[in-house]
């Protein structure tokens, strides 16, 4: 076995030949291949200070409930989706990125086009890869420092759904894609610091109120825009767990954030809005760009001056910011920061607080996953529609 130990994030592309998408990727610079390393390790240190239960009490019914559900919903992403589907025909969208007028998108042929497009997927992929596994990482370190006995199993209970999270991505990437992306800055500055940071309730926040909240809507975008009905099934398999997670995580912090002084809950607050203004930073494909020889800060812009990138990047919060409101960290403090940000409009919607448990309880059946409407869709091109209106009017 060879691992290759490193205290720095590689940052190449990295390409598997024989993978399903129907076009054969051309020859790339900076790849990486199997020949290259066995394994690339990086390593982290933290000061996690873990605890023993030794009660054994069964504290909250309803993180038990979630326990065992996670227990029967349990899923094999070899057993449960087919592999083997043929891939639709892809439409190539510019507009929801703005780029239909951008020149050095116009300049491309048909060919380069169709590669960009594969490449977009690839890296939007990557990045719930890289996220899972920084997931399956905090929970596992959960699994030690959580301070009651069904903390810890659940949080047990979570890793073994993350290690399948990693797992399907990794297998979608390597099987259907053909390509993967480094991990992308911003995402890692946030799992390190979640890693890091010594206090167990600041990994809850971190993971399971603020990534994977963030990661539920991403989700969902993805079933609704991708043709592929081999993610569609891989990503409503994993909504369903991640799900729970989430309210685990707001059920369980609801109430000892009540236990914590002013100046504690600040620090949390203010936290948990760094990792949302760092997340926003997150959606956008820089290294892609960069592949393709673009200049990375214009195409960052103007991709970000479009309405949908600009919209879609307030939508995503729509269950992190009413669940932080409902955990208590939607302090006086934080709050102006979260205006400018444009996302504090959604902290009256429903929480992941109150258990819709008909919902949690219903069997896996991925034809779920097949019939998904395009509502989210629907409503993008409803409302630039309607703002296009405003601005010919004016």
């Amino acid at each position: 076995m060879k691992i290759d130990w490193t205290d720095t994030t590689p940052r190449k592309i990295q390409r598997y030949p024989a993978a399903d998408y129907p076009k054969e990727n051309p020859d790339l610079e900076d790849v990486l291949t199997s020949a290259d390393v066995d394994h690339v390790a990086e390593i982290f240190q933290t000061p996690l200070t873990g605890s023993y239960n030794w009660d054994y009490t069964i504290q909250d019914d309803r993180i038990k409930k979630l326990y065992d559900l996670g227990k029967q919903l349990n899923w094999d992403p070899e057993m449960d989706i087919d592999w083997d589907r043929p891939w639709p025909t892809e439409q190539q969208s510019p507009e929801m990125m703005n780029l239909h007028d951008y020149e050095p998108y116009l300049a491309m042929d048909e060919a380069t086009r169709a590669e960009f497009w594969l490449h977009m997927n690839a890296w939007s992929l990557s990045q719930f890869l890289h996220g899972e596994q920084g997931a399956l990482l905090v929970a596992s370190q959960l699994c030690s420092c959580a301070p009651t006995f069904n903390a810890k199993l659940y949080a047990a209970s979570q890793t073994f759904d993350e290690a399948r999270h990693v797992e399907v991505f990794n297998k979608y990437l390597q099987k259907r894609i053909g390509l993967m992306y480094p991990i992308n800055t911003h995402l890692k500055s946030i799992i390190d610091k979640i890693l890091t940071d010594p206090r167990w309730d600041m990994k809850f926040i971190g993971m399971q109120i603020v990534i994977e909240g963030l990661a539920l809507s991403a989700f969902a975008t993805a079933r609704e825009t991708t043709p592929d009905p081999v993610l569609k099934d891989v990503v409503y398999l994993v909504t369903r767990d991640e799900a729970r997670h989430v309210t685990f995580g707001v059920n369980y912090l609801e109430e000892f954030v009540k236990t914590l002084s002013d100046e504690e809950r600040e620090d949390r607050a203010q936290f948990a809005y760094e990792a949302c203004a760092i997340s926003r930073e997150r959606l956008v494909a820089t290294d892609v760009f960069r592949h393709f020889g673009w200049d990375v800060e214009e195409t960052r812009k103007k991709v970000l001056d479009g309405f949908v990138m600009s919209t879609f990047r307030n939508l995503l919060f729509q269950r992190v910011i009413p669940n932080l409101g409902r955990i208590g960290l939607l302090t006086e403090k934080v709050r102006p920061k979260f205006e400018a940000l444009g996302i504090i409009e959604y902290e009256n919607l429903a929480t992941d607080g109150d258990i819709d448990w008909s919902a949690m309880e219903r069997p896996l059946d991925t034809k779920e996953a097949q019939s998904y409407e395009q509502s989210m869709l629907a409503a993008f091109a409803k409302a630039h529609e309607a703002e296009t209106k405003v601005v010919s009017a004016a």
